[in-house]
């Protein structure tokens, strides 16, 4: 046994690995702890909400619509891992201000403006993601961006989704098109190239 303690930064960094695990999203296992005074206030993983089919039942929508990672991510059932965390520290009533968010993946936009708007000053992350917006709206708001590793080299025991199987649904927008949501249109805009995965 190592006598070796690890810091604290890679203490809370393997704990988001292991949220990770809790995930129902086909594509990504994403963990994310929320943490003030070295306190865990919050957890949350990324998958349907409370009470909804997950992906495993219903099909991933963002890969039968051919969405790159990194966009788009209103054509998806699942809530971040980020916005989780912060979902139930509001639903139970516990002040996040002034506290740092630890995450397997770099926050996307939608989440970055989550993030400033609940008053997160620093984010840990172990992973990259490909949403530049993101970055530019955490710096103008002088949030800090500290990449670092679990303590496994860097990647740690993350989460794969291998082994899921995606039932044979038909594609909403394509095989239906009153199934997309109000407002999205499928398969008509090019899509970028996918970007790294993160």
């Amino acid at each position: 046994m190592s006598t070796e303690r690890p810091s604290w930064e890679t203490y809370f960094m393997d704990i988001t690995a292991l949220v990770a695990k809790r995930t129902t999203c086909l594509r990504r296992g994403v963990g994310a702890v929320i943490v003030k005074d070295k306190r865990i206030l919050a957890t949350g993983y990324n998958g349907a909400p409370s009470g909804i089919r997950h992906c495993a039942e219903t099909g991933c929508l963002r890969e039968k619509l051919n969405v790159p990672s990194g966009m788009r991510h209103e054509l998806c059932r699942g809530i971040h891992a980020e916005q989780n965390a912060i979902i139930q520290a509001a639903y139970h009533g516990v002040s996040i201000k002034g506290a740092d968010l630890f995450c397997t993946n770099q926050p996307c936009s939608i989440c970055a403006k989550m993030i400033v708007n609940a008053g997160i000053v620093r984010i840990f992350y172990r992973s990259g993601y490909a949403d530049e917006l993101a970055l530019e709206m955490l710096s103008e708001a002088h949030i800090e961006m500290i990449q670092t590793a679990g303590s496994d080299d860097g990647e740690g025991p993350m989460p794969t989704n291998e082994g899921l199987r995606q039932p044979d649904l038909p594609i909403p927008g394509r095989d239906d098109p009153a199934s997309l949501p109000r407002g999205a249109r499928c398969c008509e805009e090019p899509v970028a190239a996918e970007r790294e995965k993160g």
